[in-house]
């Protein structure tokens, strides 16, 4: 039965025997961290963001390889605009990745000053080329227990509600309230059954929806 504990943990065994199970990172190391979230350095936080805002627009496998040609350049000669444009002919991704290593340090630091989930996201939700949708998937990467509301997840609130006119308000620009609401129930029924944290549940659920193990 689907939106039950054992569908869900089918889903879960299935991705990994296909190999799926990773976003930016494996999922056990996803669950980890969103068990107890791990404090980062400066650069393991930039890290973190350069693969968000990387990952837009792509499959996890293209990003992946995209992000590791952009951070070993990074880590061998800095973030220098014409090298890492030459890599990948994106110029306001390109640029956000510049601004965002060479200030490292400070939004990194300030990040973690932030004394709320809620202050933390709308922090990374300003930083470049980040968005309120990227925002909480970049959150849910760094540690914090949220979900990211893209579209696949979306369209499968609304099938959990059984609410077809509902998909109607489904927007991956601005998420509507009421397709909120829908999704924040499903997690939360979800989570009470599986007493796994919402961010673990939301990457299983999307990585799911996006290899066709879910139709939509």
């Amino acid at each position: 039965m689907m939106f039950s504990a054992n569908w869900f943990f089918d889903l879960d065994s299935r991705l990994r025997q296909m190999g799926l199970d990773s976003d930016a990172q494996t999922f056990d190391e996803i669950k980890e961290n969103l068990s107890c979230r791990r404090v980062l350095s400066s650069e393991e936080f930039a890290e973190q963001v350069i693969y968000v805002i990387l990952a837009g627009g792509f499959s996890q496998k293209t990003a992946k390889k995209i992000h590791k040609k952009i951070m070993d350049s990074i880590l061998k000669n800095d973030a220098i605009f014409e090298e890492l444009f030459s890599l990948f002919h994106n110029k306001n991704k390109i640029s956000a990745i510049c601004k965002i290593w060479n200030n490292r340090v400070v939004f990194c630091q300030e990040y973690y000053k932030k004394t709320s989930t809620e202050e933390r996201i709308n922090f990374l939700a300003k930083l470049p080329h980040i968005g309120k949708i990227t925002a909480n998937h970049l959150a849910r990467n760094l540690g914090e227990d949220v979900v990211k509301y893209d579209i696949w997840i979306q369209r499968l609130g609304c099938v959990y509600a059984g609410n077809q006119a509902l998909t109607k308000k489904i927007n991956n620009g601005k998420l509507c309230p009421e397709v909120k609401v829908v999704c924040d129930n499903m997690f939360n029924k979800l989570s009470n059954e599986t007493k796994l944290p919402r961010g673990y549940i939301d990457v299983v659920l999307w990585k799911a929806c996006q290899n066709g193990l879910i139709k939509l």
